[in-house]
C-alpha cells in the first residue's frame, strides 16, 4: 500500500485530534482485530484472527488517531486480491466514535485507487449495508457475478446462500480515481 496522509484535526469532536491514513503494519494487528471483533459481534463483519491480520497487514489501510506512529486504530479496510483482475474490499470498519467524518469513504476510495494502480479491473465487496458503496459508484450485483469471491470464501462458509450480505462491484476504468 502506498497511501499515507495526515488528516486534519476534528473540530467539535472531543478525543479526535486528527490522525493519519496509512498502511498497516504487523504491529497494528491486535488493534485491527479488536476493532473488527467489536463489530463482528454486532453481526456487521466476518471474523478474522490476529494471525491472519498480521500475515496480511500489507493489504490493510488504517486510520489512526494522533499521527502516523499512533497505534490507536479508528478505522481499517483491506484490499484482498481474489484473482489477477478482481480485488475485494474486506473488513471495512470505522469506530463509532469517528463515524460521520468521511473515514469510511476515504478508506474505500483509497483502496479503489490502490486497486486501479495495481492493475485490477474491478473491485467488489460483500456488505450488510451497501449504501456507502452505492454512493461511491458501485453496482449491486447478484452474488453469482463474483465467482472469484464465491470460490475463495463463500463456498466453504456455513452461511453460504443465506448470509444476508449484498454483493457490490465497481469496474475500474483506466484513469478512474476519486482524487485527481
Amino acid at each position: 500500500m502506498t497511501a499515507h496522509r495526515v488528516l486534519a484535526p476534528v473540530a467539535g469532536r472531543p478525543g479526535l485530534v486528527g490522525g493519519a491514513l496509512r498502511p498497516a503494519t504487523p504491529g497494528d494487528a491486535a488493534a485491527i482485530h479488536a476493532l473488527i471483533t467489536k463489530y463482528q459481534e454486532a453481526g456487521r463483519l466476518l471474523p478474522r484472527t490476529v494471525d491472519e491480520i498480521a500475515r496480511h497487514a500489507d493489504r490493510f489501510l488504517v486510520i489512526s488517531d494522533g499521527g502516523p506512529e499512533s497505534t490507536d486504530v479508528l478505522g481499517c479496510a483491506e484490499l484482498a486480491p481474489l484473482s489477477a483482475t478482481v480485488a475485494e474490499v474486506r473488513s471495512l470498519v470505522v469506530d463509532e466514535s469517528a463515524r460521520g467524518l468521511g473515514f469510511g469513504r476515504l478508506l474505500a476510495e483509497t483502496l479503489a485507487d490502490e486497486a486501479r494502480l495495481a492493475g485490477f479491473r474491478s473491485i467488489c465487496a460483500f456488505t450488510h449495508d451497501a449504501s456507502l458503496f452505492v454512493r461511491l459508484g458501485y453496482s449491486l450485483v447478484p452474488h453469482a457475478w463474483l465467482p472469484e469471491k464465491i470460490a475463495h470464501d463463500c463456498a466453504g462458509c456455513a452461511l453460504f446462500r443465506a448470509c444476508g450480505q449484498h454483493a457490490v462491484r465497481l469496474e475500474l476504468a483506466e484513469g478512474w480515481g476519486s482524487r485527481a
